[in-house]
């Protein structure tokens, strides 16, 4: 069998589309607590206590500093393009109350509804002041020090606080 160079260029062309669209895939991303809804719906109210629900749902995320202590799960799935920033497509926060005693109180979800997104204006932070230039900057300050008049040093200043 022979093989001409068109079939080859065809082929190379083929299998280098194939590699460059590959590129382009967006990568997913799970970060935090997998969440298990049959051992969180095992969890009981009034029944369980702070050792059954580590026991069941392993180390919180995090534990609430102030007030209660809650116990927060939080679960993050991300999708990222190619050359771009992750975005959150799936998002959970599950908290297990306590009451004064230890035993789980209540045990609430939440879920993209709470996500805030945020637009910054630009990428400039506004200021207060003059607006200069790279080169205002650089050499604006030549001169005007060790000018007498100026806030320099230059000379006597007059008595001091003290009088002397």
């Amino acid at each position: 069998m022979r093989v001409n160079g068109r079939m080859v260029m065809l082929g190379a062309a083929t299998l280098g589309l194939a590699v460059l669209a590959g590129g382009c895939s967006s990568i997913r991303d799970h970060r935090g607590y997998l969440v298990d809804t049959a051992l969180v719906d095992s969890i009981q109210p009034k029944v369980d206590n702070r050792t059954s629900v580590e026991k069941t749902l392993g180390r919180p995320t995090w534990v609430s500093q102030f007030g209660a202590q809650d116990w927060y799960y939080v679960s993050v799935d991300t999708k990222q393009a190619a050359f771009k920033r992750p975005k959150t497509y799936q998002q959970t926060v599950l908290r297990v109350r306590f009451d004064p005693t230890g035993n789980v109180a209540a045990i609430d979800r939440a879920g993209m509804e709470k996500v805030a997104r945020l637009s910054p204006d630009g990428k400039v932070t506004p200021t207060l002041g003059r607006e200069r230039s790279f080169i205002e900057d650089l050499f604006g300050n030549i001169g005007a020090v060790g000018v007498p008049g100026a806030g320099g040093g230059a000379g006597p200043a007059g008595p001091g606080p003290n009088g002397s």
